[in-house]
């Protein structure tokens, strides 16, 4: 036999030949059975993953609209409240003023029914007094009466005291 460097032998040939058949064959079917499915698996994970982030990225961009449009709402009713508080405090002082209005001019009726009263009372002593006057005039004129005075002595002397004690005597 001869001696080869590598002994490479025509069977030695065949049989690497075969096996590099059977390697690449064995290479496709794995690649058919199992690459294959491992890519697809592969590339729906990465379609998801994107899916996801696109997902993220717009729930973001949501949140943020909304954390602008709840920013806005705040500023606005920051605004809202001090337009009520303002007409609050605007309608308290116009009731304010109203009820002191209102309390001075019952104060004012108050007033002149007081004086309304005084003046009353201030007459009824009057007419008090003026019959008392009178009563006593009458006494004196029954105690002339029964000392014989003729009559135009009793009217004279019924004149004379009431010239005497005047009207503005008892008006006092």
């Amino acid at each position: 036999m001869d001696s080869y460097l590598f002994d490479l032998t025509p069977q030695l040939l065949h049989d690497a030949v075969l096996s590099m058949i059977a390697v690449f064959t064995l290479f496709l079917v794995a690649s058919h059975f199992l690459f294959n499915p491992v890519r697809e698996m592969m590339r729906k994970r990465q379609n998801k993953i994107k899916d996801e982030l696109d997902d993220a990225k717009k729930n973001q961009e949501a949140a943020e609209s909304l954390k602008t449009e709840y920013e806005e709402k705040l500023r606005n009713i920051e605004k809202e409240a001090e337009e009520i508080l303002s007409a609050a405090r605007k309608k308290a002082l116009a009731n304010e003023a109203k009820i002191i209005a209102e309390a001075k001019e019952e104060a004012v009726r108050i007033r002149q029914r007081a004086e309304t009263e005084a003046e009353l009372e201030k007459k009824k002593a009057a007419d008090d007094v003026k019959r008392e006057m009178i009563s006593i005039a009458s006494l004196m004129a029954g105690k002339v009466v029964a000392a014989s005075i003729d009559t135009t002595v009793q009217d004279s002397l019924i004149e004379e005291t009431l010239k005497e004690i005047g009207d503005t005597t008892w008006l006092s």
